[in-house]
């Protein structure tokens, strides 16, 4: 039996249930954006000895780390700032991971094959394509690794189209991909880490890359310090979980520790689910959700999606999910407990919505690579850090209050305010999330608009039921058991 978590005195994160282990990071670092992210990535391989390890769902050598900076370090464009940065340090080994089908894509793509012929011919800089997957799964697991001494694990693919500022301002000259083209503005957000998780994070890369080549990689020793100068500290000193998702495959048994975790969190919310995602297609969270909204005294749930979602066949699939679970919830939610937006520009265009972060109360912070939909429940590859301000613990009131500035600051960009606005109108609303984004939402500029459902068409009512697009993992042992547990 799954512990009871609404029990508060429990601690929430069980090794072995829902997250993989639990280990120490003496720094933890929320970056938001990927015009942080880029910058900082390049920043720490600049500072790597041994060993620098990239994996993830797409790599594109064309991208700008840090657009609009004239006195850089090193070339500006990813592959050839790799390039640069293996030529001067021959003791650096580079190792890159991507999914297979991803590289497929990118064979179009300007100057990314030379790049590749390039590494493979460069020693230094090996690449490597994950194929080991159910068909029709995606390898999306997102981590740098350098040194095994620092590591970043979050949402952000270090790809086209993802640049951006916190501004988000309408337009932006330097937020354009490879072809010069502007793209829409992006929301985003990852993790950087030291100490023991770090190291933990290093050896999930490491069994990556042996699950997709064969190859067994030793640990590099962690004698370094690639932390940049820059990046300040959210946490400090702190026992962080690493939840995970990996199909079943190759006689290895499907861990659905993040699917664990999201039902557990949702159990054991008192006041407030904050939840940032690119998709809400999951009818079983759903259903987790409306379980609470049903109740009296039950949390209040804050959802923050992209207005739609990218390119037409995910519009018709993941757009029409979301659109008949919004229609569930309006019919069971009885208090007017739940709300869900989309964030848009001064001049009223959508930011699309790629972070996926969990916020439940002040007690559990969750940011990773895993959206509330079926494939990041148990077919892709997921990872996903979780801080939980642990009860009766000597850091629980400490990690509150950060773990609660880390919700008031994202909500203060989405809104255009402070994140002292945002914390100052949740204490006069009484704790109440959807009280105060009602009090500071303004009807212009910056600001969270509703997301509301909309009618669906023929065709995408059977897109939908197909489950073309966000397909359900198959039901090992603890999907059945919890499927008999809610049927009773």
């Amino acid at each position: 039996m799954p512990p009871d978590h609404r029990d508060p005195s429990q601690a929430l994160l069980v090794p072995g249930g829902n997250c993989w282990r639990i280990e120490r990071a003496d720094r933890f670092a929320l970056i938001v954006d990927a015009a942080d992210y880029f910058k900082t990535v390049k920043a720490a391989i600049l500072n790597a000895r041994h060993s620098v390890m990239l994996i993830g769902w797409d790599f594109d050598t064309r991208i700008r780390l840090e657009p609009g900076v004239e006195d850089q370090t090193g070339p500006e464009k990813l592959g050839r700032f790799l390039n640069w940065v293996a030529k001067r340090r021959p003791e650096l080994k580079i190792r890159i991971l991507k999914w297979r089908l991803g590289t497929l894509q990118s064979l179009g793509r300007g100057a990314t094959p030379l790049f590749i012929l390039n590494w493979i011919t460069l020693r230094r800089i090996r690449l490597k394509l994950d194929g080991v997957h159910p068909p029709g799964a995606a390898h999306h697991q997102k981590l740098v690794v350098i040194d095994d001494a620092l590591a970043f694990c979050g949402g952000i693919d270090m790809t086209t189209d993802r640049w951006d500022t916190r501004a988000h301002p309408d337009h932006d000259p330097l937020r354009t991909n490879p072809g010069g083209h502007e793209h829409a503005p992006w929301h985003d957000a990852t993790t950087a880490v030291d100490g023991a998780l770090a190291r933990a994070l290093g050896d999930l890369a490491r069994m990556r890359w042996e699950w997709a080549t064969g190859e067994r990689l030793e640990p590099p020793s962690p004698d370094a310090d690639p932390w940049p100068d820059r990046l300040e500290p959210t946490l400090t000193d702190v026992d962080v979980g690493i939840a995970r998702t990996l199909p079943a495959i190759d006689g290895r048994e499907q861990v659905a520790e993040i699917e664990r975790l999201y039902l557990d969190a949702i159990a054991a919310a008192k006041r407030s689910i904050y939840v940032e995602s690119q998709y809400f297609a999951s009818r079983m969270l759903a259903e987790a959700l409306i379980a609470r909204l049903r109740e009296p005294d039950g949390p209040e749930i804050l959802l923050v999606n992209p207005e739609s979602a990218d390119g037409w066949l995910e519009q018709t699939a993941m757009d029409s999910a979301r659109s008949r679970l919004l229609h569930l919830i309006a019919r069971n939610d009885p208090h007017g407990r739940f709300a869900i937006f989309h964030p848009v520009t001064e001049g009223g265009r959508p930011i699309y919505v790629h972070a996926k972060v969990m916020v439940v109360d002040d007690r559990l912070l969750k940011v990773g690579s895993s959206n509330l939909n079926n494939r990041s429940q148990g077919f892709d590859s997921e990872c996903d850090l979780v801080v939980e301000a642990a009860p009766g613990s000597l850091a629980e009131a400490g990690l509150r209050a950060r773990i609660a500035g880390v919700r008031d600051d994202l909500l203060a960009e989405h809104l255009g305010t402070t994140p002292a606005a945002v914390a100052a109108a949740v204490a006069e609303h009484h704790g109440s999330l959807l009280g105060a984004v009602a009090a500071l939402n303004p009807k212009t500029g910056r600001r969270l608009a509703p997301l509301r459902p909309r009618p669906l068409t023929a065709v995408e009512e059977a897109v939908a039921e197909t489950d073309l697009v966000d397909t359900e993992p198959p039901k090992g042992p603890w999907r059945r058991f919890r499927r008999r547990l809610r049927r009773r």
